[in-house]
């Protein structure tokens, strides 16, 4: 069985911005997507599809996504064998630093320092490997609050891949509860916080929304990370702050750089105080306390 994929040759900048749109353009699951130097000069975005479609389907799906832009650039649509895609996917993906966290594929296990926190997660299963600002973003955020104090009730609003929910708990070694609203990324961030030997200390759960029980249980929340998108994020803020127990802090990304002042205004308006921010690729991340 082959898999379809489409490939993009760009500069450094437009790659990074391609695929960033693409990774929130895509629905869960429907494709993986890896953007890498292949010259000095020359980026390659590629796209993995499902089995279940064609890749020129893949190519128009890619064009609607990007919109006008897409005008102005050369779309190869290919297809390859099954058993090839993601070691493909993953060959330009090295280790991504963040503070005391490193991001990785297994392909890359044998490269991670002994003396930081390595946090596996293949670019195949889902968004969230640590190449994409938001998720380095929030993963610089978090190392530094947890060189203020220890965070004993901690929720990942919105987990995907898990990987900040997995960054948390082996840095303290204590529970998270990390949530989704799509059942394929709960169950996903379970396997990866097994596989990191995180699996005693994250419970994955889907939850649409902060009526499920979990979050009253193990609320009101020290520490409340959430890297979704800029509209949930100003939906979320009242839940937010009801769910944030006195003095914690809440992580937000997932907005990009000219959406920041939206965002600002939701969390500020609910009596939160912005401590922190910063911006890459293109991308916000910030910082509150309750």
């Amino acid at each position: 069985m082959s898999t379809p994929l489409v490939r993009l040759r760009l500069d450094e900048a437009t790659a990074k911005r391609v695929a960033d749109v693409l990774e929130d353009a895509f629905p869960f699951g429907e494709a993986s997507i890896a953007a890498f130097e292949v010259t000095k000069d020359d980026w390659s975005v590629e796209v993995y599809g499902g089995p279940e479609a064609t890749a020129d389907e893949l190519a128009a799906a890619l064009r609607e996504a990007l919109g006008p832009e897409s005008a102005g650039l050369r779309i190869e649509a290919d297809a390859i064998e099954e058993a090839d895609w993601v070691a493909k996917s993953l060959a330009g993906l090295a280790p991504v630093p963040a503070g005391r966290f490193v991001v990785h594929g297994s392909h890359d296990r044998d490269r991670v320092p002994a003396d930081v926190i390595g946090i596996e997660i293949e670019a195949a299963l889902a968004f969230g490997t640590g190449h994409h600002g938001t998720t380095r973003g929030c993963l610089l955020a978090i190392d530094e609050l947890l060189t203020e104090r220890r965070f004993e009730r901690v929720l990942d609003l919105g987990s995907g891949t898990g990987v900040l929910a997995i960054a948390i708990a082996l840095a303290q070694q204590s529970p998270v509860l990390a949530t989704d609203i799509d059942e394929t990324s709960a169950r996903i961030t379970g396997e990866n916080a097994e596989a990191n030997g995180a699996g005693a200390f994250v419970e994955s759960i889907h939850a649409t929304s902060f009526d499920h029980p979990a979050f009253a249980e193990r609320g009101p929340f020290d520490l409340i990370v959430a890297n979704i998108l800029a509209g949930p994020l100003v939906e979320l803020a009242p839940d937010v702050k009801h769910h944030l127990a006195p003095e914690g802090r809440v992580v937000l990304s997932g907005l990009m750089n000219h959406e920041e002042e939206r965002v600002l205004a939701a969390y500020v308006a609910e009596g939160l105080a912005l401590v922190g921010s910063r911006q890459l690729e293109g991308w916000s991340t910030l910082v509150f306390k309750g």
